[in-house]
């Protein structure tokens, strides 16, 4: 196996919603930017992941149309997931490694302001049989998760205030933030429930955006990069997609997916200077925070908390993790990214950069 690097990281600004732009237009000046960071054409690279979901675009392979901004002759190497994009990296981090190209791009589109009602998608992913048509809205679920939690003597209500202040106090200054600026934990706790205990300031705003990453494997990652984020460990696992049949205030498959991925890296999720995770509510913070043990910053521009393009979001934190290395702040990060109800699905990767 080789090592395989992030050289390169873009992404469009934070918007509640886009409806003067189709999906290649959004990504077509992420790419771009991705592409001049990393000092490449799209001749140069080998393979071309994505993953969005045909769901919210309310039409079936709709993601052909981003294929608008990659091009498509001659003809390119290309695969899709139906899901977050950070599975799409995941992807492209084992092709890389198996040796079948030097470089690939990894792209995901979110737009899940297009549905008029998105628990309707949401509700696909659940139980078809006994949970589907009871048409439990995705807020309702992860309440159920967050009061679990209280009941369990592990959080309250304060402690969800307090992730969100920090959040948007951290995303002043960051382009890709929708909401962003100081704001106090009492006057967090004074706003109406959304679905008790949670609030909407709890939960990330839903948006439209970009997220592009460029991979590469040994030497060509340090030619492209002064200092390359080396994916040195990943692992994925999945939890019941019935919520019913788990133990909420536990998450045993991010814990699963951090030794898998300590194994391959050589170092643990407590070791990374900075975690970025894909808390799409408030009250997930803690609880990731306790199953990984991470005693380093976490999402200190904000996160998903304050910009969270559907299907771009966990990308987006891959991203982010390997630019705290690419730019020097950090020397280990961690990346999770989610997907499901109530923190079904996890990935998790682990990264460095040269000492």
């Amino acid at each position: 196996m080789r090592d395989v690097a992030v050289v390169a990281f873009a992404q469009s600004p934070g918007m509640a919603a886009d409806r003067q732009d189709d999906m290649a237009e959004i990504l077509l000046p992420v790419m771009r930017e991705a592409l001049a960071s990393a000092g490449i054409d799209r001749s140069e690279v080998d393979f071309w992941a994505s993953g969005s979901h045909d769901f919210h675009e309310g039409r079936t392979f709709a993601y052909i149309e981003s294929l608008d901004a990659v091009g498509a002759w001659p003809p390119i190497s290309e695969s899709h997931v139906e899901m977050d994009a950070a599975w799409a990296a995941y992807e492209a981090w084992s092709w890389l490694q198996l040796g079948e190209g030097e470089i690939a791009v990894v792209y995901g589109v979110g737009r899940g302001s297009l549905a008029q009602d998105l628990d309707q998608v949401t509700n696909t992913q659940l139980d078809p049989y006994f949970l589907a048509p009871l048409r439990p809205h995705q807020d309702a679920i992860a309440a159920i998760q967050a009061q679990a939690l209280i009941a369990a003597g592990a959080l309250d209500e304060k402690q969800m205030a307090e992730v969100v202040a920090r959040a948007r106090a951290g995303a002043v200054g960051n382009p890709a933030a929708q909401v962003s600026g100081e704001v106090t934990v009492d006057e967090l706790l004074a706003a109406p429930y959304l679905a008790s205990p949670l609030r909407e300031h709890d939960r990330g705003p839903i948006g439209d955006a970009a997220a592009v990453i460029v991979l590469a494997a040994g030497d060509t990652a340090r030619r492209l990069a002064q200092r390359p984020a080396w994916m040195r460990g990943a692992d994925h696992r999945m939890d019941s997609h019935y919520p019913g049949t788990r133990d909420l205030t536990r998450t045993d498959t991010v814990g699963i997916a951090a030794d898998k991925a300590a194994r391959q890296a050589g170092f643990a999720a407590r070791d990374v200077d900075i975690a970025e995770l894909h808390t799409e509510y408030s009250y997930q913070e803690p609880l990731l925070a306790g199953a990984l043990e991470l005693s380093g910053a976490i999402n200190p521009g904000g996160g998903p908390l304050v910009a969270r393009p559907t299907t771009a979001t966990g990308l987006i934190r891959i991203g982010d993790a390997a630019r705290h290395i690419l730019t020097g702040r950090a020397d280990r990060t961690l990346a999770h990214a989610t997907n499901g109800p109530a923190l079904q699905q996890n990935m998790i990767c682990l990264l460095e950069g040269d000492r």
